[in-house]
């Protein structure tokens, strides 16, 4: 069996997010989804969600792709992640391209970064919605 884990804060949760779950679980068997935490994505990314941590996680449990879903509670977790959870192949989007390299060296996970869904993202999302409630 072929574990693939995969990270990400998921917040308004849309087509673009459900296709990249989508292509990461074809890339093996378990889907393992670390979700950014509320702290994490406040004090690291300075992101605040439209939806709690919980919300989100239930979100993301809904979705049949997912097998699995944990805290990302900090940026250091990801090799121990990957060795706690037995991973084979970390998937990430392509605008992490690069960033995450270091996992194939410090594992024995593959590395593999999936092309974004083009029509839609969250920051769009984000955007529009602001506009619409000025």
């Amino acid at each position: 069996m072929k574990r693939i884990i995969t990270y990400g804060t998921f917040d308004l949760l849309h087509y673009g997010h459900i296709n990249l779950l989508r292509r990461a679980k074809e890339q093996g068997d378990y889907l393992v989804v670390a979700l950014s935490t509320d702290e994490f994505n406040w004090n690291e990314k300075q992101k605040k969600c439209y939806f709690a941590y919980e919300k989100r996680k239930q979100l993301l449990e809904a979705i049949r792709y997912v097998d699995l879903v944990i805290p990302e509670e900090n940026w250091e977790q990801k090799t121990t992640d990957v060795e706690l959870y037995h991973i084979d192949k970390f998937v990430m989007g392509d605008d992490w391209a690069g960033k995450f390299d270091f996992i194939e060296e410090q594992t024995n996970a593959e590395v593999v970064y999936l092309p974004r869904t083009p029509e839609i993202s969250t920051t769009q999302i984000k955007k529009d919605l602001e506009t619409r409630n000025k």
